[in-house]
């Protein structure tokens, strides 16, 4: 521990803390020379362009940082425009807006419930049609005068023309 073999009353401590004040004490004395040479008149100069600096660009960028904060595209973004003192008095607007949306989306999903509706009625009253066609043809088929005829032939009545044409009768 010691390097020499008696004995040093000064532990290793103590002596740190002498080293330090030493050290500080040499410190002191070279700021004191280059405050009477001038030196430290530039560094403090210098010192403070540097905090100068600093403080207007800190500035810089809260003016850029409160010019988007402001910026009523951002606001509308964040959601922050709906917490600013002017916009509080235009929120009947903004529901009655909301309610005009949720409004419209309801009545356009009602038109196309009824446009597939009518679709649907449509193709039912086509295939009405079709069928309707289809029974006056079996109508027709089955009134037609052959039909006739041989539908009385098949129950045994005789069915003539007569000789003379009729006579049309006027009014």
């Amino acid at each position: 521990m010691y390097s020499d073999h008696e004995f040093d009353p000064v532990t290793p401590e103590e002596q740190a803390r002498r080293d330090a004040e030493a050290e500080f004490a040499r410190r002191v004395r070279r700021e004191v020379r280059r405050m009477e040479s001038g030196e430290a008149d530039e560094d403090i100069r210098r010192d403070e362009e540097e905090e100068a600096l600093r403080r207007a660009e800190a500035e810089a960028r809260e003016a850029r940082e409160r010019r988007r904060r402001s910026s009523t595209l951002w606001q509308l973004f964040s959601g922050s425009i709906l917490v600013r003192r002017g916009v509080s008095r235009y929120y009947p607007y903004l529901l009655t807006i909301a309610g005009m949306f949720f409004l419209s989306i309801v009545v356009m999903f009602w038109s196309l419930h009824l446009d597939m509706r009518y679709t649907r009625l449509e193709r039912e009253v086509q295939k009405l049609r079709e069928r309707s066609i289809r029974l006056q043809e079996q109508r027709f088929q089955r009134t037609t005068h052959s039909a006739i005829i041989e539908q009385l032939h098949a129950r045994g009545i005789d069915l003539y023309d007569p000789l003379a044409p009729g006579e049309i009768i006027e009014n």
